[in-house]
């Protein structure tokens, strides 16, 4: 059987009415960026892509974090690979403070583009993977001039989200709400090809992703979830757990699709101003729409992450995903406690 490109995807499934043209041209642009950015993060420090942006006196972004080069570059191509193809009326990136409307010189679409430019910025000097994530919304109707608020959808009302993973081979992994399918780069053809349709995640696991270095600063029931897993067979949950952590969560979320497990990024005492780690409109949501299309779940400890109404473009929220059924305990940790402390 030939080899199924992205392009040729993305037109059966136009054919199915599952996507529009518009949505399927906007998909290819933003795998073209991705293709971009692998080539940038393959040179490494041949491109001299290494180290902070802004020299030695750095760089911070709007989230109050160091920027990597790599962050800034990264950011620039997805801006100016989506600028003029007509499909989008604006961007939001986690590197701006506020969205981006497509240029006056160019004709606007019915899209929005949300997207973290480089996830796992921080493993880019030690060589580990880093990946490209991206959600995309509809613009409301009857809208002259695009606003933070237009982006402030629940993340069930995605009509795409995808991530791109640079590992050993750089990965495209899509859904347009119909199954999430992975693709991987064919760097002598040049172009994405099918190589795992309808992925799906084990409903049980034996492994879970967090960072243990937190521990000291999680809440009550976090606490818990988590001692009961390291108890392993003599504990309550009656089999030995493995741990695993990249430190990069489209990495964590990339091996969870692929065998199974559960990724928690829990709230921690360490910021307190902050309800969690993690943004929702930019890492949260695109995930968990994946996951979701692949059988999986995803929560914020207590509600769906993909019900949550969003009330600022940077929100931050606590992420628990993968695996259904551990999903769904680790909930039921903290809806318990939350029951016992009315």
């Amino acid at each position: 059987m030939p080899a199924i490109s992205l392009t040729r995807h993305l037109i059966e499934e136009q054919r199915l009415g599952h996507v529009t043209p518009d949505l399927r041209l906007l998909l290819e642009v933003v795998a073209r960026a991705c293709k971009r950015i692998s080539v940038a993060v393959g040179k490494g420090a041949l491109g001299d892509v290494l180290g902070e942006a802004g020299g030695e006196a750095g760089s911070i972004n709007v989230q109050g974090e160091a920027q990597k080069k790599l962050d800034v570059i990264s950011n620039e191509i997805l801006l100016e690979a989506n600028a003029w193809g007509g499909h989008l009326a604006a961007c939001a990136s986690e590197e701006m403070a506020h969205c981006e409307p497509i240029p006056d010189a160019f004709p606007r679409g019915n899209y929005l583009l949300v997207f973290d430019p480089l996830d796992g910025s921080s493993n880019i000097d030690i060589n580990a993977s880093v990946g490209t994530i991206f959600s995309v919304l509809r613009c409301p109707e009857g809208t002259a001039a695009v606003e933070d608020a237009h982006f402030l959808q629940a993340g069930r009302t995605q009509v795409a989200a995808g991530y791109c993973l640079y590992g050993p081979s750089t990965m495209l992994v899509l859904t347009i709400g119909h199954g999430t399918h992975a693709f991987t780069l064919d760097r002598e053809q040049g172009s994405f090809v099918l190589t795992r349709a309808d992925l799906r995640i084990p409903e049980t696991t034996r492994e879970f992703a967090i960072n243990m270095s937190n521990q000291r600063h999680w809440e009550a029931p976090t606490q818990a979830y988590v001692a009961d897993l390291l108890a392993g067979t003599d504990g309550p949950r009656g089999k030995d757990f493995n741990m695993r952590w990249v430190a990069a969560m489209v990495a964590d979320v990339h091996r969870i699709l692929t065998r199974g497990g559960i990724f928690i990024y829990p709230w921690d005492r360490k910021d307190p101003s902050k309800p969690g780690k993690l943004r929702l409109m930019y890492e949260a949501n695109p995930m968990a729409m994946l996951v979701e299309q692949a059988g999986g779940a995803a929560t914020n400890g207590r509600t769906r992450i993909l019900d949550i109404e969003p009330e600022s473009l940077h929100q931050r929220v606590p992420v628990f995903l993968g695996s259904r059924d551990e999903v769904e305990a680790a909930t039921g940790y903290h809806l318990r406690h939350d029951g016992n402390a009315a």
